[in-house]
């Protein structure tokens, strides 16, 4: 009877505290994201300390690093933004021709099924013309970016000062865990534990940002060659969402589809497409296993689960942090090989 009232209480401590992060999501959201920054940057750390720089002014120097990739990102995917406004109207027709030719031989589909059938319909309906167009309506859409602008500039507030004040204090806060949540005779493996998951976070994702890196760079050059409008662009679009599994790929796949529709006509339009899923596929079935390794390998379910669960928590944020949160987690939770040598790297480096 005990133990059912125990596993009750936990339950409903998850429960409440999974509500409490969904409703907290402006929140917790930017903050779990600085957290897998700040762990991801723990090398970086680590250099600032062996060049003996100040904490604060490591800490800043990490900051500034850090926005100024994102900056530069922003930058880099300016013309592509700007390329898919402009040829939007194009793929917004070309959308509706291949609507209406898929409508048109659904509907005769249907009509051969109700004469074989027998069906005898006793009325028709009136041929419906073409769906009007709706216009943009642009002093609404100004207000809606008016309206949100405030809530984006409290989460970047937000995920600015928890980096900041994780990567400035981060050993402290490794110490107050492992004098709170261990006796004290474990606080000390337990502190080495938690370095070890960080480590090996921050090693996965170096490595699947090499590999990142490489897809974008394959995927620009394929473009290229194919002349589609914005190729480089596309690349570091291919890096970026490369990191969200499994969607990431797929929202890439359709935006290809509709730019190929954008740019080409007849059966070119699916050529970036092709060349984005042999890209793709190449990299997920040779490239990651061989780098990554087994040992750094999570359950492909658990990854999954823990995708959709991030996505459904935190939107685009939670699908971005779920993989390395999962992986630090696992790491921390199993005394495996792998942190026994990471274990043994915090212990001696050489």
């Amino acid at each position: 009877m005990d133990r059912a009232a125990q596993l009750s209480l936990v339950a409903l401590g998850l429960i409440a505290s999974v509500a409490a992060l969904a409703a907290l999501r402006d929140l917790a959201a930017p903050m779990a994201l600085a957290l897998v920054v700040g762990v991801v940057l723990s090398p970086l750390s680590d250099l600032w300390e062996r060049l003996k720089l100040s904490p604060a002014l490591g800490a800043s120097a990490s900051l500034v690093l850090t926005l100024a990739a994102f900056g530069t990102l922003g930058l880099m995917l300016q013309p592509l933004v700007a390329e898919l406004v402009h040829q939007a109207p194009k793929v917004w027709a070309d959308s509706q021709d291949l609507l209406k030719a898929f409508q048109g031989l659904l509907a005769g589909l249907m009509a051969a099924t109700r004469e074989v059938s027998g069906a005898v319909v006793q009325g028709t309906r009136a041929e419906a013309g073409p769906a009007p167009q709706q216009m943009v309506d642009l002093p609404a859409v100004t207000t809606g970016a008016l309206m949100i602008a405030p809530a984006i500039a409290a989460q970047a507030l937000t995920f600015v000062g928890t980096l900041f004040f994780f990567l400035l204090t981060r050993s402290e806060i490794y110490d107050w865990a492992a004098r709170r949540l261990a006796s004290p005779v474990g606080r000390g493996q337990l502190a080495l534990r938690l370095r070890a998951a960080e480590g090996t976070v921050s090693r996965y994702f170096l490595t699947i940002t090499l590999i990142n890196a490489g897809l974008g760079i394959a995927t620009a050059i394929a473009l290229r060659a194919l002349d589609l409008p914005g190729a480089f662009s596309w690349g570091i679009v291919a890096f970026l969402l490369n990191y969200v599994v499994y969607l990431g790929p797929a929202a890439v796949a359709v935006a290809l589809l509709l730019a190929g529709v954008a740019a080409f006509d007849g059966a070119a339009a699916v050529f970036p497409l092709l060349a984005y899923g042999v890209l793709i596929t190449l990299e997920g079935q040779f490239v990651t296993p061989a780098l990554v390794g087994r040992r750094m390998a999570l359950n492909p379910l658990l990854v999954f689960i823990a995708l959709l669960f991030g996505l459904w928590l935190w939107g685009a944020i939670g699908g971005i942090v779920a993989l390395p949160l999962l992986l630090w987690a696992t790491v921390l939770q199993n005394g495996d090989a792998l942190e026994n040598r990471a274990l043994a790297a915090l212990i001696d480096p050489a």
